[in-house]
């Protein structure tokens, strides 16, 4: 019985002196997770975003879409075929998030001022006080002053519809808020061919839209609108 303790004794020693450094150092080292794990780990980052066009994910195809801009005109999908554009929900009586957002799309159409073939959207999801008239003061007083920027509205129920359903960005009516209703401040942008596209982030995933309230997501959007055109 003693001779098998003593065996078992040094068995342990040997693991000691032999393994628990190496233990050591790999905890030191950051270096516990498998070899394996962090090779395969590896390999996922070198396929994160790489600012070229082709990185640029295709998401959803825009819904066919009917309203009226500020100059009492027809819009449909047909005015913007073959120009990439941006698109924005937002209404003129807004005074949280929405002078913030038009601001910043000023800047984007002042980047692309001789380009016939860009354009935006923005989308009033309060038309029953957005009229054409009221949007083109509104273009007015932002300096909107791009040809292919067209302010639209039409009856409610399409408008949210087409934000909620067609382009996955909030949009209701709540009562609650200061200005009776409540949006996102998010922008997406939509190529040639009518599709939705979008950065990914590190993990493949599509980020899906571009933050229209701060110049870090106004910068990425411009570098994509360049890509695309």
């Amino acid at each position: 019985m003693k001779a098998k303790y003593i065996g078992l004794f040094a068995v342990i020693l040997i693991f000691g002196i032999i393994f628990v450094p190496k233990i050591h150092d790999r905890i030191v080292n950051n270096t516990v997770v498998d070899n394996t794990r962090m090779s395969t780990a590896k390999s996922q980052q070198a396929d994160v975003i790489v600012d070229t066009s082709e990185t640029l994910l295709e998401l959803q195809e825009v819904p066919d879409f009917d309203f009226i801009n500020q100059n009492n005109e027809d819009i449909t999908n047909d005015f913007y075929k073959g120009k990439v554009y941006v698109v924005e929900f937002f209404f003129s009586s807004c005074t949280t998030i929405c002078p913030i957002m038009n601001r910043n799309m000023v800047q984007v159409s002042q980047e692309f001022t001789t380009q016939e073939n860009f354009g935006i959207a923005s989308i009033s999801i309060d038309p029953s006080f957005d009229t054409p008239e009221v949007l083109k003061a509104y273009a007015t007083r932002y300096n909107a002053t791009h040809p292919n920027w067209n302010f639209l509205t039409a009856d409610q129920e399409t408008i949210h519809k087409l934000s909620n359903e067609g382009f996955k960005l909030f949009a209701a009516q709540d009562k609650d808020d200061i200005d009776g209703f409540s949006h996102s401040g998010l922008f997406a942008l939509v190529d040639q061919n009518g599709v939705v596209r979008s950065r990914k982030d590190t993990h493949g995933n599509p980020l899906f839209y571009y933050n229209g309230l701060e110049q870090e997501g106004i910068d990425m959007l411009i570098q994509d609108i360049k890509k695309l055109l």
